[in-house]
């Protein structure tokens, strides 16, 4: 389906465009009841509302992706990793969990095999040079791992998990309601299928510890606020046998005291007097690894740039680097010296005396602007 022929995200919901994370929860919830593919077995309209409706919440879910759709619509989605559901059953790949919860289905038994570990979000802050030249950083996060004592099983070394009576190990029990078959998470064993009754004295039973680990992330050139560095096996233990969560890393880029960045491009603003606006001067411009040279011209005006081709912000995605723009501001002096202002004083006179074109065509205008007319119907 092509972008522009998209449904908005929001209005598939029924939810506000600044709808928080319970209420596109309880919207998804809902009409993922209405649609699912179990209680309309073989209406393909309900299954294409489902998929569209699963499409619509695994965006509006994300930050990143809501504040990009918010931005720019679908179109401001083109690139980003969006799920773009082609069956049911990718559906219950990503939201497997959600599912089960809300139908009753045991905790990860949509996906195949075991379940994996929970991914994880960490901040990194960045100064604007970092942010330019990359930088590794290192950082500590608490994070779930196997207990080393009872590898996960949850049970005390030397015994085992029992199977749960209430299911019989299957981790639900169905219920039938007419001709529709509802499945409902075991209340024994909350859907893992046993049960522990020799707990493990590390873990408790959870089968899972916190612990701190300190982490190096290399942050390549060109990041910026916004930008999510993933870490993969860097998350919290999955079940036993499943593979570990992924760490996503959040870069923040502190503003700095002389630069603007608009992509990969910098904005600096540097003030020059009136002498040089007028005569021409050499600056010496601040860059993020130094400085360099700008050459203003005769006749400069305050507002107007000097662009400098690869003093910028390298591309994250490679190629050019960007430039840097000097913006002059041309400083009207406040305090005067005697000389100084005799100067000034000498240059106004001779203002008046050679009128620069410019100044000359506004004068010209303003005469006209206030030139007295004439009363309707007077006599010529």
């Amino acid at each position: 389906m092509m972008a522009g022929t998209k449904r908005d995200y929001y209005e598939i919901l029924g939810v506000r465009n600044d709808a928080d994370e319970e209420e596109l929860k309880r919207a998804y919830r809902k009409l993922a009841m209405q649609y699912h593919p179990d209680r309309n077995i073989g209406d393909r309209e309900a299954e294409e509302k489902f998929k569209e409706a699963s499409e619509a919440y695994e965006v509006l879910r994300d930050p990143e992706k809501r504040q990009r759709y918010d931005r720019y619509g679908h179109a401001g989605l083109e690139g980003m990793n969006v799920a773009h559901f082609s069956d049911v059953h990718s559906v219950f790949d990503l939201f497997g969990d959600l599912l089960g919860d809300f139908f009753g289905s045991p905790r990860g038994r949509s996906r195949r095999g075991p379940a994996p570990g929970r991914d994880l979000e960490a901040l990194i802050e960045l100064d604007l040079p970092e942010a330019a030249r990359g930088v590794s950083k290192s950082m500590t996060i608490s994070r779930a791992e196997v207990c080393g004592e009872c590898l996960g099983k949850g049970c005390r070394r030397g015994t085992q998990p029992a199977t749960c009576r209430r299911c019989q190990g299957h981790g639900v029990v169905v219920q039938s309601q007419g001709f529709i078959r509802l499945q409902q998470t075991c209340r024994g064993c909350g859907g893992s299928g046993y049960v522990i009754t020799d707990p493990c004295p590390t873990c408790a039973g959870r089968g899972r510890v916190s612990v701190q680990r300190i982490l190096t992330v290399n942050v390549p050139p060109g990041v910026d606020t916004g930008t999510r560095i993933r870490l993969s096996g860097e998350g919290e233990a999955g079940e036993p046998g499943g593979p570990r969560g992924d760490l996503f890393c959040a870069i923040q880029v502190r503003e700095h005291p002389l630069f603007q960045r608009e992509g990969t491009h910098l904005i600096c603003q540097v003030p020059i007097t009136m002498s040089q606006a007028a005569l021409g001067a050499e600056l010496v411009v601040p860059t993020l690894h130094g400085s360099t040279t700008a050459h203003v011209k005769t006749g400069t005006q305050s507002g107007e740039v000097i662009r400098i081709p690869g003093e910028g912000i390298p591309s994250l995605r490679g190629g050019r680097r960007g430039d840097l723009i000097v913006q002059v501001v041309v400083e009207t002096p406040k305090h005067l010296s005697q000389r100084q202002e005799e100067l000034f004083r000498e240059l106004a006179e001779l203002d008046n005396k050679l009128v620069a074109p410019q100044r000359k065509s506004f004068l010209e205008k303003l005469k006209d602007f206030v030139k007295p007319t004439r009363a309707s119907g007077s006599d010529s």
